[in-house]
Parts: structure tokens; C-alpha cells; sequence
């Protein structure tokens, strides 16, 4: 095999990366500004053999922007499978491959699970090379909680499926963060609104890029403003986690317990008590002792 050109440029400054341990490097690359790529993402993408692109052509934008002349090979969702085995048997040979996806980190909503679940069975080597996530940018500017939160990818397109799917959170406490595209946004925030309720919510537009922006309101605001105008670029829409329940009144249970203390000894009032409105034993006890005590 002749000499491979591992170059790369930085604003006109050539730079040639050091060689790479043989594996699998899961490469993640800017999601609009292309100086949101790190530099040892760009040593791994100069030094590999293969880049696995999503689409070649959209991939050429960053590499040609670097001069990284490495050889690319498309990889998308229609031939993952088919090329698992073929990109495993490269790497079980001694071959460094980066896989990346058109934009951000490769395998969130976009191809890879199968090729790194074939690794994986085969104890092949996997490296992360970190940074840019459409997930995580829209997340820290949503102005929501972000010390629990869950990522569910694009919701299904039709209306009654996607309504099933959002069903499923209804209870979730934290924060949920979805993909969507622009012509479905309106359509996508009406559902959260009428199957999610009332609740704090932000959508993110074009992060990184020239006309990012972060809208924020409840889903009911939000579904208002983008049924009257048009969007371009994926949209993430951060959702506000369901509310803690409140519980019971105290004048509630303590009205039950005064009632059930009429017909049943003392602990079984307060076993019968605790058990249906979800307390604290201890606390329904020494009510139920002041109960006693009162009379």
C-alpha cells in the first residue's frame, strides 16, 4: 500500500496527525459551524483509512473545508447491515475507520447501532472522539431542569401513532427532549400540547448556525406561534417533565381517619389510612393519637 496523506489545514497551516491504534473511531462533527470541530477530531479523520459517511456529500463540506483528502464510503440506514461484517473483518485486520454522521454525534437518530453491535460481539475496538450534539446544545439553553432528562429521537409521523408515543410520558418527571423537522413542528407541538398538558417547553432552531434561535413559552404558546409561521432547519424541542403530584389534603385523610377510628381499633384505622392515601405510617399514627387524645 503507497504512502497515505494525513494532512490536514488549519486557517492555511498544514498539520499532519499522528497514526491511529486500529478500531473503530465514532467521530462527532459540528451541527452547523464548522469551526465546532475539535482537533483531535481532525487528526482522526486525516489519519484513518475510511471515513463511513452518512452522505458522502454533505461530508465532503467539512473534509474538502480541511483539506482531509481520507478515502469515503457511504454508510447510511439501507446498507448498515450489509456492511457490518465487511468493516468489522477491516478492523480485525489492523485498519483504523472513523464513522460520522451528516451532522453532530454519530448513532443519536442517525446510523451505526448495528456495525457497533457487531464490534461489540466480536471484542473489536471502539473509540469515542466527542463533541458536537444538537441533543445537548438544545438541552443547556432550554432554560429547563437538566439534572434528569431523556432523549426520544423523532417521534412517529403519523398522528395517531405519535400520539401513542407521547402517551407513554405523560408521567415522566424529566425533562424530554425530542428531534423534529420543520414541516411536522406545528403538527408535533399540538400533539404535545393536547397529550402532555400544560407545560414549560422550548424549541431550538438551526443551533450553532447563523439564525439559531430558542423559543420558549408553554406547549400551548408554542403550538400557537408555529401553526402561524414557517421554519427551516430540525428543530429539538425540550419538554418540561411532568409535575410532582401534590397528594392528599391533610383535611382529607385526617377526616378519614377520624371516621375510620369510629368502627376499628386504633393500628387498623391507621394501617387502612396510610395504605389508601400513600402515607407515611409514623405521621398517620400520631394523628391519629391527637385524634384520640382530643376526645
Amino acid at each position: 500500500m503507497g504512502e497515505e496523506n494525513t494532512d490536514y489545514f488549519i486557517a492555511g497551516s498544514r498539520f499532519t496527525a499522528p497514526a491511529l491504534a486500529p478500531g473503530l473511531y465514532v467521530v462527532a462533527t459540528p451541527i452547523g459551524n464548522l469551526r465546532d470541530i475539535t482537533l483531535r477530531a481532525l487528526e482522526t479523520l486525516a489519519a484513518v483509512e475510511l471515513v463511513l459517511c452518512e452522505d458522502t456529500r454533505t461530508s465532503a463540506k467539512l473534509l474538502d473545508h480541511y483539506g482531509i483528502s481520507a478515502k469515503r464510503q457511504a454508510f447510511h440506514e439501507h446498507n448498515e447491515r450489509d456492511k457490518a461484517d465487511y468493516i468489522a473483518g477491516r478492523i480485525a485486520g489492523g485498519a483504523a475507520i472513523a464513522l460520522i454522521s451528516d451532522a453532530g454525534t454519530p448513532l443519536l437518530s442517525d446510523p451505526g447501532f448495528p456495525l457497533l453491535r457487531t464490534l461489540a460481539e466480536q471484542s473489536l475496538p471502539v473509540f469515542p472522539i466527542p463533541g458536537a450534539s444538537a441533543l445537548l446544545s438544545a438541552l443547556v439553553v432550554a432554560g429547563l431542569p437538566t439534572d434528569a432528562f431523556a432523549f426520544h429521537g423523532f417521534l412517529p409521523p403519523k398522528a395517531g401513532a405519535r400520539a401513542n408515543a407521547l402517551k407513554k410520558h405523560v408521567d415522566s418527571r424529566e425533562t424530554l427532549v425530542f428531534y423534529e423537522s420543520p414541516r411536522r413542528l406545528a403538527d408535533t407541538l399540538a400533539a404535545m400540547n393536547e397529550q402532555l398538558g400544560e407545560r414549560q417547553a422550548a424549541v431550538s432552531l438551526e443551533l450553532t448556525k447563523r439564525f439559531e434561535r430558542t423559543f420558549r413559552g408553554t406547549l400551548a404558546e408554542l403550538a400557537a406561534q408555529f401553526a402561524a409561521e414557517e421554519t427551516k432547519g430540525e428543530a429539538v424541542i425540550s419538554v418540561a417533565g411532568a409535575a410532582e403530584p401534590s397528594g392528599p389534603s391533610a383535611e382529607d385523610w385526617q377526616s378519614a381517619l377520624s371516621q375510620a377510628m369510629t368502627d376499628q381499633p386504633l393500628r387498623a384505622a391507621v394501617d387502612e389510612v396510610s395504605t389508601r392515601f400513600g402515607l407515611k405510617r409514623k405521621d398517620v399514627y400520631d394523628a391519629a393519637l391527637a385524634l384520640k387524645n382530643a376526645q
